[in-house]
């Protein structure tokens, strides 16, 4: 999860965001006095506690989008008491929109910068209407520093995160590729050796692919590889991941799966592919599966089982599912 993901790397802007609002409201104590303090100490809280109510929650978003929501009435309160309409506070509303482009996506950004206009426009009014219709200008610069600070925001997020797409995802088949199974890799063994349950790893093979290279050309072999991904990934539920590890091999990391069940999910994907004709090529797939359970969970063993599995499945004519260490083939055409 991207939220969880980002939370080592903005720990430290997050802190001097909370510093300089802390700094800001205190210097305009001789202004607007003490209270004013009080108002945004919620806010300080939530931001400098954020990290230890993500860790303890089950749904880390609620706790951000709590906070960013307490920010806002932190601020409402700012305006409340500093002028209104014409209040300094104004233009830090900016700051909660541009807070969540670290965390959440394009649509949950554009609905804080439009809850953050419509709230300066009402705090203003609420705060003092004649004021706010007489002199408007403070209240259309807030509103529009929100949505040009959000502007600027939303296109550092999206570098991100093509950035990010593009290191764990595998351009021809969009299937995630090696360096996302590796971080993938520690947290399920880790799952597994908490909770004593199984993992089943599979690999799994496109039989005589270079023939397809051969005999039809690579834009072809490349249509192959693209609908057998689609395929693969079409038979497999949400939470069994697939990953492209080679050039025709894929790899299944299927938590809290054991043995059996390895076998049925294997076999479910190599009769998808072989009925899909993948490039309108006539194709079949091999596959080896691989168990184990609890703090005997260790992906480089898994992986050599599943391997050497998928071996076997190649010697004993393809086209079929071979579990590690079993004497005979599970499942053959």
């Amino acid at each position: 999860m991207r939220l969880v993901e980002a939370t080592p790397r903005i720990g430290k802007a997050r802190v001097v965001i909370a510093g300089a609002i802390g700094v800001g409201v205190v210097l305009t104590v001789p202004w607007y006095g003490w209270l004013t303090v009080a108002v945004f100490v919620p806010t300080a809280v939530h931001l400098l506690t954020m990290d230890r109510w993500i860790r303890r929650s089950d749904q880390p978003e609620l706790v951000v989008f709590g906070t960013l929501l307490s920010m806002y009435g932190s601020l409402i309160l700012g305006v409340l008491l500093t002028g209104g309409p014409h209040s300094p506070v104004l233009p830090w509303f900016a700051l909660v929109p541009a807070m969540a482009t670290l965390r959440f996506r394009l649509t949950v950004v554009i609905a804080l910068a439009a809850l953050g206009a419509i709230l300066v426009v009402a705090a203003g009014f609420t705060a003092n209407s004649t004021e706010a219709l007489d002199n408007p200008v403070p209240m259309i610069a807030a509103v529009v520093m929100v949505a040009n600070i959000v502007g600027v925001c939303v296109a550092l997020m999206r570098g991100e995160m093509e950035h990010r797409d593009r290191a764990v995802l595998d351009p021809l088949t969009g299937l995630l590729n090696r360096a996302a199974l590796e971080t993938r890799v520690a947290e399920i063994e880790q799952q597994a050796r908490l909770t004593d349950g199984a993992v089943a790893v599979v690999l799994l093979d496109l039989d005589r692919f270079k023939r397809v290279n051969d005999e039809y050309g690579h834009e072809r072999g490349d249509a192959v590889l693209r609908d057998s991904a689609y395929e693969i990934r079409k038979a497999l539920r949400s939470f069994e991941l697939v990953y492209r590890i080679g050039g025709e091999e894929f790899l299944l990391l299927l938590p809290g799966t054991d043995l059996e069940s390895g076998i049925e999910i294997a076999e479910r994907v190599r009769n998808a592919v072989t009925l899909a004709q993948p490039g309108g090529v006539e194709l079949t797939l091999s596959a080896g599966v691989a168990t184990a359970a609890g703090a005997e969970v260790r992906y480089e063993d898994l992986f050599r089982a599943a391997d050497s599995a998928l071996l076997r499945a190649k010697r004993e004519g393809r086209d079929r599912v071979v579990a590690a260490d079993a004497p005979r083939v599970v499942v053959a055409a």
